[in-house]
């Protein structure tokens, strides 16, 4: 994310020594170069949000499912084999056509990884935590999530205690789809509530 003309935030001493281990790792050739990475992409953006699109997916199909999800997410993610730790308080909010939900940690970056996988590193962006919640309307256009102004937003602050899954509008023209097929169009993004589907 681009946060006009900001720095990064220093490497903390935990990063430093994964960078060391990394890099000794790859020097000794226990690892592939880039393997790690390579890892870590795939987690974030693919096999992690795979299980929360598998949520969405039978929210979209299931109306009964979509109330217990509503209701007590944890319980009825749970349904699916989804849960444990960084997942066992969760709340689910829904987006429709005039109300959008985003997810911010304002502490650290608290995250929902039995569904969503690994944080993004913008989602730990000191200046994504603290624009969104101030301005969250600019934030979500330069993210390329533009809202009009009758949309309204609500922020979600994610923390220890509870952690928010966005369940995204279920794109227009998919009626015949199966749950299947719909999951695949879930992004991570969408279930965070930095994009619309």
């Amino acid at each position: 994310m681009s946060a006009g003309g900001h720095h990064p935030a220093p490497v903390s001493p935990v990063e430093q020594r994964v960078a060391a281990l990394e890099a000794l790792l790859t020097e000794r050739g226990l690892v592939p170069e880039g393997f790690i990475e390579e890892i870590t992409r795939r987690y974030e953006s693919e096999i992690g949000p795979m299980n929360g699109a598998k949520v969405v997916a039978r929210a979209w199909v299931d109306p009964r499912y979509k109330q217990r999800l509503l209701a007590d997410g944890t319980a009825a993610i749970a349904e699916l084999g989804f849960g444990g730790p960084e997942g066992d308080h969760m709340v689910v909010v829904e987006n429709t056509s005039s109300m959008h939900n985003v997810v911010v940690c304002t502490l650290c970056s608290c995250y929902p990884w039995p569904v969503l996988g690994l944080p993004p590193a913008w989602y730990k962006d000191p200046p994504y935590r603290a624009r969104m919640v101030r301005e969250p309307r600019t934030v979500l256009a330069e993210m390329g999530c533009p809202l009009t102004d009758d949309v309204e937003i609500r922020v979600w602050d994610s923390s220890a205690e509870v952690r928010y899954l966005v369940l995204p509008v279920r794109p227009p023209g998919t009626d015949g789809m199966m749950e299947a097929e719909l999951a695949r169009l879930v992004t991570r993004d969408s279930m965070i509530g930095v994009a619309r589907l």
